[in-house]
């Protein structure tokens, strides 16, 4: 199992989470002490393997580069789980052009790219599930995150298309959009935490491990309690 954006938040909670499965896992994110400590914990939780794949998110040789090293490591991957992301928070007149790439880049081309170099080995495999952490802003617009809901919205689109790719193929995608979670990217937003990351990382678990292939092309909205 490939999980992006693991050195905290969703991306840990779901590392861990699927670390008690046994799995193998590549961490995919840029270098950090954050991502290397996770690492060491998934193997205490019960990883078979976990690889420590590093990449920045807005540059395609570097992420198809880890995508190599992951196929060389473990073969297809049983899950892809895209959950890197990024918002910044500005009037839309106030954002500049390398601040609204830098969210399309991490948000969006990121998970194409990923998908595009893993989905041929899977997809000769016959087996895998490819899973896109959107978010409840892709279905509605909030103020000073145009850049961030755009992408958001377009993960919703890349999946569905996808989808429809996917028929019949054995593999399926999904996508889990959440609402407010108790994370660092929810500081600053107006918005109380309606969720926390550990509730997010076992409905990820459930779709990437355990849900019937009968879900390609859903999209799985996250309110919150």
């Amino acid at each position: 199992m490939l999980i992006t954006g693991a050195s905290r938040g969703i991306g840990r909670a779901t590392a861990l989470a699927c670390a008690t499965r046994g799995v193998k896992l590549g961490l995919l994110g840029r270098a950090s002490l954050e991502q290397h400590e996770t690492l060491s914990s998934c193997l205490k939780q019960g990883a078979a393997r976990a690889l420590d794949l590093t990449a920045d998110a807005t540059d395609a040789p570097q992420l198809e580069r880890a995508a190599s090293e992951f196929l060389t490591a473990y073969g297809a991957p049983d899950a892809l789980i895209h959950n890197a992301g990024i918002a910044r928070r500005t009037r839309l007149e106030d954002t500049t052009l390398a601040s609204w790439n830098e969210q399309l880049s991490v948000n969006l081309t990121a998970p194409f790219v990923l998908t595009r170099a893993l989905l041929p080995a899977m997809r000769e495999r016959g087996s895998g599930r490819i899973l896109f952490v959107g978010s409840i802003s892709s279905t509605l617009g909030t103020a000073n995150l145009a850049g961030y809901c755009a992408a958001k919205w377009g993960i919703v689109g890349l999946m569905k298309s996808l989808a429809e790719e996917l028929s019949d193929s054995g593999l399926m995608t999904c996508a889990i959009l959440p609402g407010s979670v108790d994370t660092r990217m929810l500081q600053g937003s107006g918005f109380a935490p309606r969720m926390t990351a550990d509730s997010v990382a076992l409905t990820l678990l459930h779709y990437a491990l355990d849900a019937s292939l009968a879900h390609n092309g859903a999209s799985i909205e996250m309110f919150g309690v």
